[in-house]
């Protein structure tokens, strides 16, 4: 089997020399040949260079490189031609298809400039003192999470935007350009250090290499510069994150081979906005409800308006009662974080009578729970990843990022895992639909304001030790950076599948008394 799939794959691609677009094709094949030995040449030209910019260039163009593998099929439409649901007729084996279709994917044009590009990487660390052995077993590792990154990002295109299509071949190649033409632009940059590494670069880079997107270059320039704590950490991270995507990726062939998708003609989802888009359960159908609420209503338009102008207004006071810029300015994003996560506290009740959809319909309560999360992650991650940086950027200390980052995941998580508790739990009577946001409503109904306290309140809690590990970042130096961005981002995963689990039971067991409550309050 894993013979006939690598001809096949063989087969397609030769084939795709061929037919009326091969000279488009054989021009776009002749760009991306150049593309590699340029970026080929200049990594090679790295072993002259001092090595703190040595490290810079390879690490954050291995970030961009797997970033772009894992984001790029999703945001192209890309289209697998070797899609594990074409193999399902055929009664394959299950558990063998994970490995032969990840082993077929090293036969593309963009798999074979990636390992042009992973085998120069490897050379100039070897020659900047990293043990030949040590070094091409990470290449390999870095080199096969990038092409699950790339699988992933295709399956997950065929799950959720199976209507995205395009010609595999040209996304792949643009994908390719993209990615390969960043490293070159960081490279040129370098050109301009005069051997030192600016100080914002540096810390971004040390942050950046403590990541799953470039923990396995960090490793390898570890023994240069006798970093052995940072090494064995960054290699930890490195084969978590291979071991991670293997999982998610045998995962993914298994569902795509076990579900059948339902032919949808095109005029079927026409008009239906977000119900169109947004997967054909009930997760999508709350999500896609929950969406038009929260874009439509005015009772939530002012909730999302209200959480960055507060966040921002927090400066003020502080500066004022002699606070530093540096520590004031730090606020705004764990309070806009925190708040966001507050903001579905009291979801059902802005449902009002519609609640009675959910429970005749008999949906499980972890669907409901995660479904009306979407709308606020939505607006709340844009808006953080701008802000974390910009305030970086005003403050010119790049080695927060990973801290910072750390904090508000710990908010936004632990708050929507709360919410999704407090909401089922204690509602509390809000202005009906069609009302003003700033009306208050005369309904004695409401089960007390200890709910919204509790959410708030619970998060914070929750966050004191990622909040202490940023202080003594600020304090002692970037050593505790990693240390607090898996902190913030363990305890917010935890702490959100607790709160969806609990809150979906807890929604299960007491629908009737969430329906007395909305149709009285």
């Amino acid at each position: 089997m894993a013979a006939h799939v690598l001809r096949l794959r063989a087969a397609l691609l030769i084939g795709s020399l061929r037919g009326e677009r091969r000279v488009r094709t054989l021009v776009m094949l002749a760009v991306i040949v150049l593309l590699t030995a340029v970026v080929c040449a200049a990594v090679l030209s790295l072993d002259d260079a001092p090595v703190a910019v040595a490290r810079t260039v390879i690490v954050l163009g291995s970030a961009a490189l797997l970033l772009g593998f894992l984001v790029g099929p999703i945001l192209v439409g890309a289209v697998d031609q070797l899609d594990p649901r074409r193999f399902a007729v055929f009664g394959v084996d299950e558990r063998q298809m994970p490995w032969i279709l990840a082993l077929a994917s090293f036969i593309s044009v963009p798999s074979l400039a990636l390992l042009a590009v992973n085998i120069s990487v490897c050379i100039v660390a070897i020659r900047l003192g990293a043990p030949w052995p040590l070094a091409v077993l990470m290449s390999v590792v870095s080199l096969v999470s990038t092409i699950l990154s790339a699988r992933i990002g295709m399956a997950v295109n065929a799950l959720v935007l199976p209507e995205r299509r395009s010609r595999e071949l040209t996304a792949l190649f643009a994908l390719a350009v993209v990615v390969i033409a960043f490293p070159v632009a960081v490279f040129l940059a370098s050109l301009k250090w005069d051997g030192h590494v600016p100080a914002a670069v540096a810390t971004l880079t040390a942050a950046v290499g403590f990541t799953p997107f470039a923990a396995s270059s960090r490793f390898l320039f570890s023994f240069a510069t006798d970093d052995s704590s940072g090494a064995w950490i960054s290699g930890i991270v490195a084969f978590a994150t291979a071991a991670a995507l293997w999982a998610l990726w045998t995962w993914l062939v298994r569902r795509l081979l076990t579900t059948t998708e339902r032919p949808v003609a095109s005029r079927e989802r026409s008009g239906l906005g977000w119900f169109g888009l947004l997967p054909s359960n009930a997760f999508g159908a709350i999500a896609a409800r929950s969406l038009v609420y929260w874009l439509r209503d005015r009772r939530y338009i002012m909730n999302l308006i209200v959480v960055p102008v507060a966040g921002v207004l927090t400066v003020l006071p502080l500066l004022v009662a002699g606070v530093p810029l540096e520590i004031a300015a730090l606020v705004p994003v764990p309070v806009m974080a925190l708040f966001f996560g507050w903001l579905p506290h009291n979801d059902v009740a802005y449902d009002s009578t519609a609640l009675w959809t959910h429970v005749a319909s008999g949906v499980r309560g972890i669907p409901d729970r995660l479904g009306r999360l979407v709308p606020v992650i939505l607006v709340a991650l844009p808006v953080l990843a701008i802000a974390v940086p910009l305030t970086l950027l005003w403050i010119d200390d790049w080695r927060l990022l990973l801290p910072l980052t750390g904090v508000g995941a710990s908010l936004l998580l632990s708050a929507l895992g709360f919410s999704s508790i407090v909401s089922v739990i204690a509602p509390y009577a809000v202005s009906r639909p069609g009302d003003s946001p700033f009306q208050q409503p005369q309904r004695p109904t409401s089960r007390g304001a200890y709910g919204p306290a509790a959410a708030f309140l619970g998060a914070i809690v929750v966050s004191i030790p990622t909040i202490w590990l940023l202080v003594l970042t600020m304090l002692e130096g970037s050593r505790f950076a990693p240390a607090t961005f898996w902190a913030g981002l363990a305890t917010g995963v935890v702490m959100l599948a607790i709160g969806v689990t609990v809150g979906g039971r807890v929604f299960e067991r007491e629908g009737e008394r969430l329906m007395e409550f909305v149709e009285t309050a």
